[in-house]
């Protein structure tokens, strides 16, 4: 990953855009951005242990809102740590797959999202299976489906309740790979992407066509836009067109947001989300990114925060489904107190995480990659790690 920084100075490309005169070394890390992919896990962490109720409920043996009366309204607003990890996709895979070879693009994706979960399937079903556990997971013939990460469109049931995100992930890799790495990437091909794609998503909507609907993803489109703008201005500077970009996919996205998490007040719901708290943990978050783009966070650079990046995809995989069984064990089976077993079991989560990280992504990644890609053209950046969510 590479940060560079924002003179005043400019040059004009090849492709006749002002660029930053100078750019950082290469493979230098944006460790800032390993910081908020971890924070926006915890977020989603703390919204499905105790801003929601459902499955979770079982787990405490009451609804969160009486484990945490005064907290659960704030971390039913944790669910919009997704959102976040959009942005932070778009932004990432449009540096990683600069300059990079379809093939090796393909590669890089599938060899840092499938081991991880892969194992993350492996671990909830057979922890599920235990007689001693309350739930349990999907049909063999499900489970089987889930391996390929396509459950959601052949209708089969989820294996992690998580996975939903990583669907939208998938479309956005395909739709990316499509428009912009396959036939190069330039400045004015990913910003006539985003246009397009943005155009797209508010005709989706007014058509209501069911496979426009699935192609072009607009409940979740902006926030991806919105990323890739960001890393347009990380790379080339201050531009209008750039911020424009950046502008008209918050603006979009707020609204898909709003309508998707807000409804009146009313007691037969969990929680109530006011629509102006969304609107500013949304704003936060493309202000972290756009923070982070332009160089504000530089002076993080402490190499456990890329350790904590590196734990944020296996955690993310792990923390629901296995926490409920944590959470049972802690609270319901050995009496402990309800914020303590909600920080003890962020805290073996993220162990879990740790050893996934270290036994299983660091052991296959490489091989799955040499293995897809075995000539090696990397192109663009070396080390560049997927989206928000795959960590």
């Amino acid at each position: 990953m590479t940060a560079p920084a924002l003179p005043r100075q400019r040059r004009q490309t090849p492709e006749g855009q002002s660029a930053p005169l100078k750019a950082a070394p290469a493979g230098s890390r944006l460790r800032a951005l390993d910081a908020l992919r971890l924070i926006a896990a915890l977020m989603v962490a703390l919204y499905h242990y105790g801003g929601r109720d459902g499955d979770v409920s079982r787990a405490w043996g009451a609804s969160p809102r009486h484990e945490f009366p005064t907290l659960s309204g704030a971390f039913a607003y944790g669910c919009l740590g997704v959102e976040i990890f959009f942005i932070i996709s778009g932004f990432v895979i449009c540096m990683s797959g600069w300059g990079r070879p379809l093939r090796s693009f393909f590669a890089s994706r599938a060899a840092r999202l499938y081991p991880a979960y892969w194992a993350a399937i492996l671990l909830v079903t057979v922890a599920f299976a235990l007689p001693w556990v309350a739930y349990k997971t999907v049909s063999f013939s499900d489970t089987l489906v889930n391996l390929t990460m396509l459950q959601q469109p052949v209708g089969a049931q989820r294996v992690l309740g998580v996975c939903w995100t990583l669907w939208a992930e998938l479309r956005f890799y395909a739709l990316f790979a499509l428009f912009v790495v396959l036939p190069g990437a330039t400045r004015h091909r990913v910003v006539l992407f985003c246009a397009v794609w943005t155009l797209a998503t508010v005709v989706t909507t007014a058509s209501h066509v069911e496979f426009l609907r699935v192609v072009v993803m607009p409940e979740y489109s902006s926030y991806f836009i919105g990323g890739i703008g960001l890393y347009l201005i990380h790379r080339f500077g201050h531009d209008l067109l750039h911020w424009g970009i950046v502008a008209v996919s918050f603006l979009v996205g707020q609204h898909y947001a709003v309508a998707g998490l807000w409804h009146p007040p009313n007691p037969h719901y969990f929680s109530y989300r006011s629509p102006y708290v969304i609107v500013a943990v949304l704003a936060l978050g493309y202000a972290a990114v756009a923070a982070i783009a332009l160089g504000r966070f530089r002076w993080a650079s402490w190499r456990w925060l890329t350790v904590a990046g590196a734990l944020t995809y296996p955690f993310y995989l792990v923390h629901e489904h296995l926490g409920w069984v944590v959470i049972g064990a802690l609270h319901r089976s050995l009496g402990i107190p309800s914020y303590a077993t909600l920080g003890l079991t962020v805290a073996l989560m993220l162990g879990l995480a740790w050893l996934l990280h270290r036994c299983v992504e660091q052991r296959l990644t490489p091989v799955l990659r040499r293995s897809l890609d075995p000539d090696g053209r990397s192109g663009g950046r070396p080390g560049g790690r997927p989206g928000g969510l795959p960590g």
